[in-house]
């Protein structure tokens, strides 16, 4: 059984579709969002959860104080659960419960047509997702992103680290949870600016 960790709905059950995604175990998430937490990632954030599923990333975070939930899922049978698991979140939290919204829509797609900017963004995509297409997602996902976002991809760990490089972003830790891994990154550090331009 799948349900909010912590936060204001704390406790609240989430339902899983009943094929098709993998839904990110406890043990993940409790440690996910204890680190999160520990870097005041999530208070009044601005969240995106691609590949979101169920939602049970986004919809943690806002249990845990975040500004707004974006998640994003092509599959319309798992979409309309991540849709009645947001409104059991929100009911739970009540009347300050932040924004969720669900996409329908292959997250290709919408990211093209995504305006930010995002302060946290998760990934969750399948295992079987090929590495160019999880380049491609991350490479469009750059635009959107706040200068100091954090962007937290979870995959087998046998598929090995993201290629940060070529989507503009950088690497900045990762953990193995037996066969998962999460992957952190982040945009690059804008670069100071020299004397001359300056002037």
């Amino acid at each position: 059984m799948t349900r909010i960790i912590a936060g204001a709905a704390g406790g609240v059950r989430l339902d899983v579709p009943s094929a098709g995604t993998r839904p990110t175990s406890d043990r993940v998430r409790e440690s996910l969002f204890g680190a999160l937490e520990s870097a005041d990632a999530l208070d009044g954030a601005r969240v995106l959860d691609l590949y979101a599923g169920s939602g049970a990333l986004g919809l943690e975070a806002a249990s845990r104080g975040a500004g707004s939930v974006d998640l994003v899922e092509r599959a319309k049978p798992a979409a309309a659960i991540a849709r009645r698991n947001a409104d059991g979140v929100r009911r739970s939290i009540g009347a300050g419960a932040p924004p969720v919204r669900v996409h329908a829509n292959p997250v290709g797609t919408w990211l093209r047509a995504a305006s930010g900017p995002y302060d946290l963004v998760f990934l969750d995509p399948p295992y079987d997702l090929a590495d160019n297409e999880l380049t491609e997602n991350l490479a469009a996902l750059s635009s959107v992103l706040a200068p100091d976002a954090l962007v937290v991809v979870e995959r087998a760990s046998r598929s090995g680290a993201p290629d940060w490089a070529a989507a503009g972003l950088e690497p900045i830790r990762d953990r193995a949870y037996g066969d998962t891994t999460l992957w952190w990154g982040r945009p690059h550090e804008a670069q100071p600016e020299t004397e001359s331009q300056s002037r």
